[in-house]
C-alpha cells in the first residue's frame, strides 16, 4: 500500500512538474524567435507522441502519419476561414479539436484498409497512402490551395479576456494547454486494456490471437486514436503558422516524425518529446546557421542507431537508474572525460564539414568564412590541420577511456542487478 501511495505521489509530482515547465518555459526563453521555436516544439511533441502510439506501443511502422496531421490542419484552417467569413462560430481555442476530429475521421477511413495487414506490408501501404494524398493535394486546388496552400488569420472576432491570439505568447500557451491535455490523454491510453493489448500485439500477435483477441481490430482502434491526436497537432500548426500547404501531407513530414521519434526513443513514453526538441532544434534553429544541417541530422541519427538504439531517452533512464541506486559517482568521471573527448572530435568534424561546404557552395564569396566566431581561410593549410588534429585527439581519447568506462559500467550494472534480486527475494 505504501509503495502504491509513493508511486501515485511520484506521478502527481511528475505531471505537476511538466505543467510548471510549460508555464515557465517562455519566461526563461524569451529572446528573439524563442517563442516561435517553443511553439513548434509543442506541436511536434504531440505529433511525435501520436506516432509513437503506432510504432512504439503497437509495433506499426508507418510512413504516412503526416496524412492525418496534414488533413487535420487543412480542415482546421478552412474552419478558421469560415469563422472569419461569419459562416461558422467556433472559438480559436477549439480549432485544434476540429483538426483532431478530422484526423480521426480519416483514421477511420484509411485505417480500415491499412491495418488489415501488419509489418512490412502495413508500412508499404502507408507509404502508398501518403503519396496518394500528396498527389491529391495538387489535383484538388480548391481544397488544398495548390502549391501556395491555404492561408488564414488567427485573430478572429473580439478578444475574450484580452486573448486574441495575435501575440505569439498567447499562441504558445494555447499550444501548451493542448500539449498537456493531449499528453495526459495519450498516457492514459497506455494504462487502458486497449493500450495493454496493443503492447501485446506488438510483442506477440500470434499469442494475442490465440487467447481470442482480433489483432486487426486492436491495430485499427489504436490508429484511429493516434490519428485524432495527430489531427490536433495539425490544427495547432495551422493556428501557429496561419498557412497549410501540400508539404503538411507529404512523405517528408512523415519521415521527419519517424526520425524524431526514433531519436528520442520509441521504447519510452516521453521519448518522442525529447526527439521533438532535438529535431526542431536541428531542422529549424540549426538551419539558420549552417547549410549542412541535414548532414548533421543524418549523422546524429546514425550515431543514435549505432550506439543508442533505445534513443536519447534510454541514455537518460540508464543514468537515472545509476542515480537511484547511488552508483553514478563511480561513473561520472569516466563519462565526463568520454563526453569531453567526443566534443573535441565533434569540433574537428564540424570544422571540416563547414569548410568543405563553404568551398563547394560559397566559393564565389571568397575563401574566408566565419567559424566559431573566428575568421577562417579555407584555402589555407592551418585550419585543415587543426580540424584533423582535433578529430584525431578526440578519437584517440575515446579509444583510451572507453575500455575503463565500459568496465566500470559493467561492474555497476552487475551490482544493481544483484541488489534487485536481493530485494525480490
Amino acid at each position: 500500500m505504501n509503495n502504491m501511495k509513493s508511486l501515485n505521489l511520484v506521478r502527481w509530482l511528475t505531471w505537476a512538474g511538466f505543467a510548471l515547465l510549460l508555464i515557465v518555459a517562455p519566461l526563461i526563453f524569451n529572446k528573439g524567435a524563442s517563442l516561435s521555436l517553443l511553439s513548434q516544439m509543442g506541436t511536434v511533441m504531440i505529433f511525435g507522441l501520436s506516432y509513437n502510439m503506432l510504432l512504439g506501443q503497437s509495433g506499426m511502422l508507418s510512413f504516412g502519419h503526416a496524412v492525418y496531421s496534414g488533413l487535420g490542419a487543412f480542415f482546421a484552417i478552412h474552419t478558421m476561414n469560415l469563422v472569419t467569413a461569419g459562416t461558422l462560430t467556433v472559438p480559436v481555442t477549439l480549432i485544434p479539436l476540429i483538426g483532431g476530429v478530422a484526423g480521426m475521421f480519416f483514421g477511420v477511413l484509411f485505417g480500415y484498409v491499412t491495418t488489415k495487414k501488419s509489418g512490412t506490408t502495413f508500412a508499404m501501404i502507408t507509404l502508398g497512402l501518403v503519396e496518394l494524398v500528396a498527389a491529391c493535394s495538387l489535383m484538388f486546388p480548391g481544397f488544398f490551395g495548390g502549391e501556395g496552400g491555404i492561408s488564414t488569420n488567427r485573430v478572429i472576432g473580439n478578444p475574450v479576456m484580452g486573448i486574441s491570439y495575435g501575440p505569439q505568447i498567447q499562441v504558445y500557451y494555447l499550444i501548451a494547454l493542448w500539449l498537456f491535455v493531449s499528453t495526459v490523454g495519450m498516457y492514459a491510453f497506455t494504462q487502458t486494456p486497449l493500450g495493454r493489448i496493443a503492447n501485446a500485439v506488438r510483442d506477440n500477435p500470434e499469442r494475442v490471437e490465440f487467447v481470442g483477441y482480433d489483432t486487426q481490430w486492436v491495430r485499427y482502434l489504436t490508429l484511429i486514436l493516434s490519428a485524432f491526436f495527430a489531427g490536433i497537432s495539425g490544427g495547432l500548426s495551422a493556428i501557429n503558422f496561419e498557412i497549410v500547404s501540400a508539404e503538411n501531407v507529404s512523405a517528408i513530414r512523415s519521415g521527419a516524425v519517424l526520425l524524431f521519434t526514433f531519436i528520442g526513443g520509441i521504447g519510452y513514453f516521453f521519448g518522442p518529446m525529447i526527439g521533438a526538441v532535438i529535431g526542431v532544434f536541428l531542422t529549424v534553429m540549426l538551419s539558420d546557421y549552417t547549410k549542412a544541417w541535414q548532414l548533421y541530422l543524418g549523422i546524429f541519427f546514425i550515431v543514435i542507431v549505432m550506439f543508442a538504439p533505445g534513443g536519447v531517452a534510454s541514455i537518460v533512464m540508464l543514468n537515472v537508474r545509476l542515480l537511484k541506486f547511488g552508483k553514478f559517482r563511480r561513473v561520472w568521471r569516466y563519462l565526463g572525460v568520454l563526453c569531453a573527448m567526443a566534443l573535441v572530435a565533434l569540433c574537428g568534424v564540424v570544422m571540416m564539414i563547414e569548410m568543405l561546404y563553404h568551398r563547394a557552395l560559397d566559393a564565389d564569396n571568397g575563401t574566408v568564412m566565419k567559424l566559431f566566431a573566428w575568421d577562417v581561410d579555407t584555402a589555407a593549410t592551418e585550419p585543415w590541420v587543426i580540424a584533423v588534429a582535433l578529430l584525431a585527439i578526440g578519437m584517440v581519447g575515446i579509444r583510451i577511456i572507453r575500455p575503463a568506462y565500459q568496465t566500470v559500467w559493467s561492474d555497476v550494472s552487475i551490482e544493481i542487478e544483484q541488489a534487485l534480486r536481493r530485494a525480490d527475494a
